[in-house]
């Protein structure tokens, strides 16, 4: 019998607009441990930390039940797979060589029990806005994570999580704005687009939004792919589990699964 394959994204460990991150790091710690028995792979989809910067020797401060836990899966045989998002892309060989896990730094096309994934953070994939694109050609620029990385890890580590601060508490209520619908949506505009190009993808699985989404996606052939995003592990506590036949999207509560 195979075991699970599992998906989550958008814990935004450490975020200084959070006032509850050691009981939500508690509960993210919970459910890995919940499922280290069934799983063959889980894949941590982007903006696992808040902000995440490595300097050559020194790490940032705190995440050890998280990175505890990591580790621990992966010394039992399970794989974990670490997306970069664009609040915790500055890891530079920590999180693979103390944790095991296996960075990826773009989106990854894979093929699990027969299915084929594309998985992907989501930021920059359809997004028009300019500011957004050039932060973001900011942060991917190797002379600016130098220059980052010139600081005190101190100075450094107080930037970047301040600035993500400011990010979500300039959104109403800090959260991300409600699904705009299939003809709005970037993630979907997008998708729909690459699936012109790419029709042996069967599901298509982002982080980012930090919103639930399960939609089918028809083809011109009459056969469908389905696109999911996985909401948060800030105050949603979903996540996908893939069982080798059926991909399902589900809600973490205390001792118990909720579909």
């Amino acid at each position: 019998m195979a075991k699970n394959v599992y998906f989550l994204s958008d814990a935004h460990l450490g975020s200084l607009a959070i006032p509850h991150r050691r009981m939500q790091e508690r509960r993210l710690v919970r459910f890995l441990d919940s499922v280290k028995e069934k799983a063959s792979a889980i894949y941590l989809l982007g903006d696992m930390f808040d902000f995440w910067d490595e300097y050559r020797y020194v790490v940032p401060k705190g995440y050890t039940r998280f990175l505890g836990k990591l580790s621990e899966l992966t010394d039992m045989g399970v794989e974990v797979h670490f997306f970069t998002g664009n609040h915790d892309l500055w890891t530079y060989g920590y999180l693979e060589e103390e944790c095991g896990v296996v960075v990826h730094r773009q989106a990854l096309t894979a093929d699990i029990y027969g299915k084929v994934f594309y998985m992907a953070h989501g930021d920059g994939l359809g997004d028009p806005d300019k500011k957004f694109k050039l932060l973001r050609w900011m942060f991917h620029n190797r002379v600016c994570q130098r220059m980052l990385n010139f600081m005190h890890p101190w100075w450094g580590m107080q930037l970047g999580l301040n600035w993500a601060k400011h990010s979500r508490l300039k959104r109403v209520d800090g959260k991300e704005p409600p699904y705009m619908g299939e003809h709005k949506e970037h993630l979907v505009l997008w998708t729909k687009e690459y699936m012109r190009t790419h029709s042996n993808i069967d599901y298509f699985i982002y982080g980012h939004r930090h919103i639930e989404l399960d939609l089918n996606m028809p083809r011109e052939n009459g056969h469908t792919a389905r696109m999911l995003i996985l909401g948060d592990w800030i105050s949603q506590f979903t996540y996908a589990v893939f069982d080798g036949e059926h991909l399902f999207l589900e809600e973490y509560v205390e001792g118990e699964s909720r579909p």
